[in-house]
């Protein structure tokens, strides 16, 4: 069978699911942004598409969103009549629809079964928008381009045959009937590489030997920003650091100018600088030593900060669930997260976690405090954690399974079990895994 794989930045959230299509004996091609220095990834044929133009800068604001990704949308569609040509005809075409890449692939495949990546249904209220009172909407018609940015959505659901989503929370945002066509299967989280390691170990600056002996958080995020909570996080450092004269603190995320997610700041600096400056004086200059920014690591590095964290902090806005959060889980830490949704799914009160409100400061305090000085608790939550992400994430056994049978039900055509609940999974449940 061949398949399509389409995502501007392949292979992203199909790293795992288009080499094992390659294995199960199908042929395998991704249309994609991203710059490959060779043809082909792990057996996947990559065939690259560029743009020709940028959003224009006269555009109404409401409507720049959907501008850029029709602009995807075309660029993917003159290479597709190209391959049409050359005689190439996918019979399963899988994408991440959220940059507009598959609006028009089915105007030249229209017998290809399409499958798409719900990731996110925007809501100009009840989610992530005005949830942060500190960051209120800069423009009274902020909800009138929150619904605009749903035509992307809206356009692509008549031409999906089938979608898949990562968590039963993200799935739920997206509306009736198209909910109904959504399968909930995660990523996968490769529980053989994120193990526990009491042996692991990290120099940092050249000089600062750490080991799983000494007192560490670890906080991270891809981009330090209010949408994960780096601003709570931050405020909260330099209680922790006076309760906590030995912890070493380690913050793993980019610091540059600009975010993944929401507004950037309106003075023109970074998150990273603003919140850092913000709490800097409260701090002195012995405590803030133990503060370490290390920026993005790379996957080896960062699986080692995780290995040697004492806490692990997660703090996220109702928005979609960080890869991290399971990772950290897998690898056996402590975790005190936001009680917000998705993180809901995985963090079980006093189970696999420590579960905070996303803005009470106190509470994550002493919260990160308690564990660090309860040995016993600490053993017990990372213990189970790491046992709920190898029974319902794990990627040989329960992601990539569903995943492939979803494809070869698309490929059919026939009808997936969709059925799903945004319910807390109780801890021993016989059925924590939805699909």
């Amino acid at each position: 069978m061949k398949i399509l794989f389409v995502h501007q930045n392949f292979p992203a959230q199909f790293k795992f699911l288009a080499p094992a299509l390659i294995e199960a004996g199908h042929e395998v091609t991704a249309l994609t942004l991203k710059e490959f220095d060779a043809k082909e990834w792990q057996g996947v044929s990559i065939i690259t598409y560029t743009t020709t133009r940028g959003t224009s800068e006269t555009v109404h604001p409401w409507v720049s969103d959907l501008e850029t990704k029709t602009i995807r949308g075309e660029a993917c569609f003159r290479v597709a009549l190209r391959l049409k040509k050359e005689g190439y005809e996918p019979h399963v075409i899988i994408a991440h629809h959220g940059w507009g890449e598959s609006l028009f692939l089915k105007e030249v495949w229209p017998q290809a079964r399409l499958g798409i990546y719900c990731e996110f249904f925007y809501k100009t209220h009840g989610l992530d928008v005005g949830f942060d009172p500190e960051f209120p909407a800069k423009d009274e018609g902020n909800a009138c381009r929150i619904r605009l940015k749903n035509i992307n959505n809206l356009l692509h659901f008549p031409l999906a045959d089938a979608a898949i989503s990562p968590t039963a929370w993200q799935a739920s945002t997206f509306p009736e009937p198209f909910r109904s066509k959504i399968t909930v299967v995660h990523d996968g989280i490769d529980t053989d590489v994120l193990v526990p390691d009491s042996g692991a170990s990290l120099t940092i600056n050249g000089e600062i030997k750490l080991t799983y002996q000494d007192e560490i958080i670890t906080f991270v995020n891809r981009n330090l920003e209010p949408y994960r909570g780096y601003h709570i996080f931050m405020r909260a450092l330099p209680e922790i650091l006076k309760r906590r004269p030995n912890a070493r603190v380690l913050i793993v995320g980019g610091g540059e100018r600009g975010n993944s997610y929401g507004a950037e700041p309106d003075s023109g600096g970074s998150w990273k600088e603003i919140f850092g400056s913000e709490i800097r004086p409260l701090v002195t200059e012995e405590d803030w030593a133990r503060v370490h920014y290390l920026d993005r690591l790379p996957y080896q590095h960062f699986i080692k900060v995780l290995q040697l964290s004492t806490v692990h902090v997660y703090l996220t806005y109702p928005f979609i669930l960080s890869w991290s959060l399971l990772e950290a889980m897998s690898i056996g830490c402590s975790i005190v997260a936001s009680a917000t949704p998705p993180v809901e799914e995985v963090i079980l009160q006093d189970q696999t976690g420590k579960l905070v409100e996303f803005f009470d400061k106190e509470s994550l305090v002493d919260q990160i405090c308690l564990l660090l000085t309860d040995d016993d608790l600490r053993q017990k939550l990372g213990t189970n954690a790491r046992r709920f992400v190898v029974q319902n994430y794990d990627l040989k056994t329960v992601s990539l399974p569903k995943q492939i049978n979803w494809v070869g039900q698309l490929a059919a055509g026939e009808e997936t079990n969709k059925k799903f609940s945004i319910r807390k999974w109780g801890w021993g449940s016989s059925d924590r895994r939805q699909s």
